[in-house]
């Protein structure tokens, strides 16, 4: 498995120091969109639109394969290099522009009918009011470390990390991706001390169930892990959402085995008084209620998002953490015992 990125991505956090200095205001909030461990300190794009692409096919969600080591070039003329500055600086305002009209071509537009809250976020809702620094670790396998995305600003960490950022434009609001492609809960709960809790997160976002479903483990075993590793965060002082699988043909093959995950992951949730962002109806709302088809929103693999795809996926998450946040702030009760909602 491997990223489609229109440039290798020691050029590309080159490319996004350089053009956002340029296209930010120098008033505004820095917001830091994190990677994972090996790219931490990468600057998210506050663009939040890309176009969608195909992508080869891919049979498992696995970890994408290191890119092979390149020599980087170098030069000491400074005529030449101010050319290669240039250019860059060109390739993240192409970048940002081709993002500008996604959901004007085809918009994105929350589930009709009923509506819940997640419930409350006091963590990130008081961090926020006393103007404190907000960290949110986005937790899972590829589709939060954004493979299928055209570019790493483009997964739905750093198109999260935007939104959070335009409208809380004040905020110090960090966004970590601690996805590792091809992992379920037992490789997870590994690793969650170290990419998760030792981050002292206000809000830890965690998507899980998706490879546990193709490998036919069982959603039991699975929901006991996931119940052991909220019980962990929670006692680190950290707000906790759910997410669970993607509506994708390869996960529609395991239909039974999807049922059963997204049941006993909500169950868990009510145990632990979390909240669940229903990925898998959300994106079938796309498919059979509003008509979208599935290439719009999955690549060529049948399993993971598109740009597009983890552009709504992201909005729609975004508007939810933003309305929580609003009822605290405003002293609305929010009932802590809401677990599973769908986007406002």
């Amino acid at each position: 498995m491997s990223y489609h990125y229109p440039f290798r991505l020691p050029t590309l956090l080159t490319i996004s120091a350089a053009g956002l200095a340029l296209m930010m205001p120098a008033a505004a909030s820095p917001l830091h969109a994190q990677t994972a461990p090996q790219q931490a300190g990468q600057q998210a794009a506050l663009s939040d639109n890309a176009r969608t692409g195909n992508k080869p096919e891919n049979k498992t969600e696995q970890p994408p394969p290191a890119e092979s080591a390149q020599p980087q070039a170098t030069t000491t003329n400074p005529a030449a290099q101010k050319g290669i500055t240039g250019k860059a600086i060109d390739k993240v305002k192409e970048a940002a522009k081709s993002a500008g009209d996604i959901f004007s071509r085809v918009p994105c537009l929350p589930p009709k009918g009923s509506s819940k809250s997640m419930g409350s976020l006091p963590r990130v809702a008081s961090k926020l009011v006393a103007g404190q620094p907000v960290v949110i670790v986005a937790f899972g396998s590829s589709s939060t470390q954004g493979y299928g995305s055209s570019a790493p600003e483009f997964t739905y960490p750093n198109r999260l990390a935007a939104q959070l950022r335009r409208h809380y434009p004040t905020a110090d609001i960090s966004v970590v991706n601690a996805g590792k492609g091809g992992e379920d809960a037992p490789e997870m709960m590994k690793r969650l001390q170290t990419a998760v809790i030792d981050l002292h997160p206000d809000l830890v976002i965690w998507q899980v169930g998706t490879n546990a479903v193709l490998r036919n483990l069982d959603p039991g075993e699975t929901a006991k892990l996931v119940e052991e590793g909220i019980a962990r965060i929670q006692s680190a002082g950290s707000d906790v959402v759910l997410i669970d699988p993607q509506y994708s043909p390869r996960v529609n093959e395991h239909a039974e085995s999807a049922g059963k995950m997204m049941k006993l992951l909500n169950k868990v949730a009510e145990l632990r008084k979390v909240g669940v962002f229903p990925r898998f109806a959300v994106m079938k709302d796309w498919h059979e209620k509003q008509a979208i088809p599935i290439e719009n929103f999955v690549i060529a693999d049948g399993l993971h998002m598109s740009d597009w795809g983890y552009a709504c996926f992201a909005q729609l998450l975004g508007d939810d953490i933003i309305k929580s946040v609003g009822q605290i702030k405003l002293g609305v009760a929010v009932p802590s015992d809401v677990r599973a909602y769908r986007p406002m």
